[in-house]
């Protein structure tokens, strides 16, 4: 006589999902350390730019503006090489190896430029693993836990966001409050994230039809990707504006009277709220509305900055850059993942490279307007500026229903 399996014991092994693939794990880490390397650097280097070198806030936010529009620019003809190539790793390699070159250039720099050209290079080395690296993301990923894969990757991301500062607060109390020696130490795990991608990052064989290789914006591969897609671009693209460089942050911190040893701690709470929260949305992201949660995360944005431009107490500020955190939490696996759901399987490179050009441009513009108005009209009109953005963002959202959908 057979015995027929009982409907719970079936139903259970049904509703298991697969396990997050070695992959991600193992591009988890390399963010992890190479994230270590670089918040490490950049939660000073705001104070050298300023108080060591004497730049002015605008030529913070032009720097700034520039490196991170140059990261995301470059993406689109790193994501469209990694598709036509058929393979991710090289790139990956590539890119993270400019990075880590990059980073003895900092304790050596003696002038704005030499830090200009170091951020510029490094931000070159971003550019060209990003779209790779979301696109390898995307192509191991089983389609039920995508989101969850996003997630993970994002949030040991992070985990290297607050190590990063917590170990710049240790040196410069370890070491007196000297920078430059303190940021020779971020060459160390820039070297481990390197190694870690030679020795644990596999990836999928993929068939590749024989091609030409095409420039990327070329109108015919733009028209296949779905209304659906574009309409990510615009919400994406005014999110960005809304979303200058967290080097204001920095700046905040100092601005409101805490001592140089003490201000990386705004960038460990920050990215402390952003790891706590990535993760956890990415896996509510599969089941429940994107779109609901990318506009949660608008809201926490525009809390941020009303809260960081009126509140001038150390309270004030560890609440709003709580809330910064949050906010990124909310929404940067949310819309790397709505890229992926709206996007055919054979463009997943073009379409994040597509999308971060857009968001590059952006990213450019945001930080030099917020740069010019802390110039001109002080640090509230700066964050207050970065709410408004943020509201222009949430009702494009809002009214793109049809085209962004409930995925």
């Amino acid at each position: 006589m057979s015995i027929k399996p009982s409907a719970p014991l079936a139903s259970a092994s049904v509703s298991l999902s697969p396990a997050i693939p070695r992959a991600v794990w193992a591009l988890g880490w390399v963010s992890l350390f190479m994230d270590l390397s670089s918040e490490l650097t950049h939660s000073l280097l705001p104070l050298f730019l300023v108080g060591t070198l004497g730049a002015s806030a605008l030529t913070v936010g032009v720097i700034e503006g520039v490196a991170e529009a140059t990261a995301l620019m470059i993406k689109i003809f790193s994501g469209a090489i990694s598709d036509f190539i058929g393979r991710r790793k090289g790139l990956l390699l590539l890119g993270y190896g400019l990075a880590a070159l990059t980073k003895p250039l900092f304790p050596l720099a003696t002038s704005v430029e030499t830090v200009f050209t170091a951020r510029f290079l490094d931000r070159i080395g971003k550019g060209i693993r990003g779209a790779p690296r979301d696109a390898l993301v995307a192509d191991v990923a089983p389609p039920q836990i995508r989101g969850a894969c996003f997630g993970l990757r994002q949030s040991m991301d992070t985990v290297g966001a607050v190590l990063g500062p917590l170990l710049a607060v240790l040196l410069m109390w370890l070491l007196a409050s000297n920078i430059q020696l303190v940021l020779w130490f971020a060459v160390i795990p820039a070297v481990i994230s390197v190694a870690l991608i030679v020795v644990g990052v596999d990836e999928p064989v993929r068939n590749v039809s024989a091609q030409r290789f095409r420039s990327p914006i070329h109108w015919r591969v733009l028209q296949s990707f779905p209304a659906a897609y574009w309409g990510v671009v615009v919400v994406g693209a005014v999110f960005t504006l809304a979303r200058f460089s967290e080097a204001f942050l920095v700046l905040r911190a100092q601005q409101l009277g805490l001592s140089m040893m003490w201000v990386p701690v705004v960038m460990v709470v920050m990215s402390l709220a952003y790891t706590l929260s990535a993760y956890p949305v990415g896996k509510l992201s599969d089941r429940m509305s994107r779109r609901t949660l990318l506009a949660i995360g608008l809201l926490l944005l525009i809390a941020a900055d009303l809260v960081l431009a009126r509140l001038s107490s150390v309270a004030g500020l560890l609440l709003g850059v709580t809330l910064w955190g949050l906010h990124m939490g909310f929404s940067q696996g949310i819309l790397t993942t709505l890229v992926a759901d709206t996007t055919p399987s054979t463009l997943k490179g073009t379409a994040f490279g597509v999308f971060n050009l857009v968001s590059g441009v952006c990213m450019l513009l945001a930080s030099v307007i917020a740069g010019w108005l802390w110039e001109v009209y002080g640090s509230a009109m700066t964050f207050t500026a970065g709410a408004g953005f943020a509201v222009m963002a949430l009702l494009l959202l809002l009214g793109r229903r049809r085209q962004i959908g409930q995925g």
